[in-house]
């Protein structure tokens, strides 16, 4: 049986963690992306499908082409992050179901029925996404979330020629305090929540 989390892990996951606008000048190595997929890729997925691929903007270059993808505000943001990750959904998924999911034929689902695949894509690698932020809020890591860029051109720039589609980008780093705003209000259970 699982334990629940003490307060300090609950706070670094949830009520203490912000969406950060900008970040200390320290690196993220390769070997701690690693770490956050390590950690994401347990999150379930329908049938384990697993459909976010994800393009990690580490280097100058790769910052500058993803920020002209971007609203203005946003690319100053991806420029002084230390790495931005993509977090795209590959539209043909379902060919790894045989491995992924190897108890049933899962792939025929999928094969020749868009509506299916692109739902399922967009549901589990938003998941995925969200994992992903925890993963890295676990990690001691804080992330900056957004959907600020023309998903066209972001398609064109880094994910051309295959089926991977991109669904947001994701600023990651040791966040600047100095870089927030006061927390924006979070409603009581009763105003959003039933139960039956």
């Amino acid at each position: 049986m699982s334990h629940p989390l003490n307060d300090a892990a609950l706070d670094q996951l949830f009520r203490e963690a912000r969406s950060y606008n900008g970040y200390l000048d320290t690196q993220v190595s390769p070997a701690m992306l690693e770490q956050i997929w390590d950690l994401m890729k347990f999150g379930p997925t329908s049938a384990n499908c697993l459909p976010a691929r994800i393009i990690w903007c580490n280097s100058e270059e790769a910052k500058q082409k993803l920020a002209a993808c971007c609203m203005p505000g946003n690319d100053e943001k991806i420029l002084q992050a230390p790495v931005t990750a993509i977090i795209g959904m590959d539209l043909e998924f379902y060919e790894n179901l045989p491995e992924l999911f190897p108890h049933t034929d899962a792939r025929s689902w999928f094969a020749g029925n868009d509506v299916a695949i692109e739902k399922t894509a967009f549901r589990n690698s938003s998941l995925q996404g969200a994992y992903f932020m925890l993963a890295a809020r676990a990690l001691g890591l804080d992330t900056g979330p957004m959907s600020g860029f023309n998903n066209a051109a972001v398609d064109e720039a880094f994910f051309a020629g295959t089926k991977v589609q991109s669904n947001f980008i994701c600023t990651l780093g040791y966040g600047d305090k100095a870089s927030i705003f006061e927390r924006s209000p979070r409603p009581a259970f009763d105003r959003f929540n039933s139960i039956l």
